[in-house]
């Protein structure tokens, strides 16, 4: 009778060694019998492990645990000086970065607006050096939330035209690490699935209002980006009277919608908002026609899409524009019912999913070199099998 074949060892290790890089980056850290529990291997498994992961500064020692009962045991942490990943928030004038260690622990923060005539790169770069310059490690990954669309390989398509991944790459070579671009709603929907509103949903539409209107699409649990990265913008849904090419909603339609009802236009758009829940009658009516843009732009997605939920996100969190969201909606509910629910991070949930992803890239990134490939692993127990069955 044949007997199952054995995994190499090398492949056990690996997986091995991966969960208990894992249960630390996920839990902090650990005693040997915590590692137990969490991973569901022997205490021998985790002891040669450990002893391995030891030897390549993977883990280090992280003091002792006193508060359970019987001898005090010795806990392991992620060693410190494994590395970091910077997440940047590219904003319309200024750029927000934090430094992500393999646990998600964001280490250091800064905020800086950009120079008049400055390079976006060098500005972006010397943020994240700068960061650097307070901690001891280095930099393996930077995930860069930006608005525009991206494409699959990391292009950008905005107001300026299509820069053909320029941007991408000169930031990895200034930095000397691998970039990420991704579109700064894709990464607030991501925020919202992980931890926020959208994190018990099947599907969900984010709707994020700031300088523009961007979307974020979940679908089955996965973020939809279009074949071209073009999915999510809504600006352009067309809708009466707004002319067909033209955007629905944004920093220059609601200049527009001041000066109709008799406002300031370089007021902006939170001050619009504020001036409404003072009672400002046509600070009022503008709120009523963001709202109702706002509402049918959800319709439209909901027509096609029919996601569980709408996330208000950005601006769109302000109560005075949340109430006249509900309230055109409810308008509409015998024909197309639509659930909407607000942002759990507001206006930082660009930052909070860069920050997210940027842990996650970092950890595969560490992992990857910490212990050996997975796949390789793989190969060579194909290999094996090959070798046996062919005698």
């Amino acid at each position: 009778m044949a007997r199952p074949l054995a995994g190499p060892q090398t492949l056990l290790r690996t997986l091995n060694g991966r969960a208990i890089l894992e249960s630390l980056a996920r839990r902090g850290p650990l005693t040997r019998a915590e590692l137990m529990t969490e991973t569901g291997l022997s205490r021998t498994a985790v002891t040669q492990v450990l002893r391995m992961l030891e030897g390549s500064e993977a883990v280090a020692a992280a003091g002792v645990d006193r508060e359970t009962r019987g001898p005090a045991a010795g806990r392991v942490s992620l060693h410190p000086s494994l590395g970091y990943a910077a997440a940047v928030h590219v904003e319309p004038s200024a750029a927000h970065v934090a430094l992500v260690d393999a646990t998600g622990a964001v280490r250091v923060e800064t905020h800086g607006p950009f120079p008049p005539l400055g390079d976006r790169v060098a500005h972006i770069a010397e943020l994240i050096e700068a960061c650097l310059a307070k901690v001891n490690g280095p930099l393996h990954v930077a995930v860069v939330g930006v608005p525009g669309i991206v494409t699959a390989d990391g292009a950008i398509r905005d107001d300026q035209g299509p820069d053909g991944g320029a941007f991408r790459a000169a930031l990895s070579a200034r930095l000397g690490a691998a970039v990420r671009v991704e579109n700064d709603v894709n990464l607030a929907a991501l925020a919202e699935l992980a931890d926020g509103r959208g994190s018990e949903l099947a599907s969900f539409a984010l709707l994020l209002l700031d300088d523009g209107l961007g979307g974020g699409i979940v679908i089955d649990g996965m973020l939809h980006r279009g074949f071209s990265g073009v999915a999510g913008e809504i600006t352009f849904l067309p809708q009466t009277p707004v002319p067909i090419g033209a955007p629905v909603l944004g920093d220059a339609v609601v200049r527009d919608l001041a000066l109709a009802h008799g406002r300031d236009p370089e007021e902006s758009v939170h001050q619009h908002l504020d001036a409404a829940a003072a009672g400002d009658s046509a600070a009022l009516a503008m709120a009523a026609e963001m709202g109702r843009r706002l509402t049918i732009v959800a319709g439209s997605i909901a027509l096609v899409l029919d996601p569980e939920a709408f996330i208000l996100g950005g601006l769109a969190t302000h109560p005075v524009l949340v109430e006249a969201v509900e309230r055109v909606a409810d308008e509409y509910a015998a024909q197309l019912p639509m659930r909407f629910l607000v942002s759990a991070f507001g206006p930082e949930a660009p930052l909070v999913g860069a920050v997210q992803e940027s842990a996650a890239a970092l950890r595969a990134t560490v992992f990857s070199r910490l212990v050996p490939s997975v796949d390789r692993g793989a190969s060579l127990e194909r290999g094996a099998t090959g070798a046996r069955s062919s005698r």
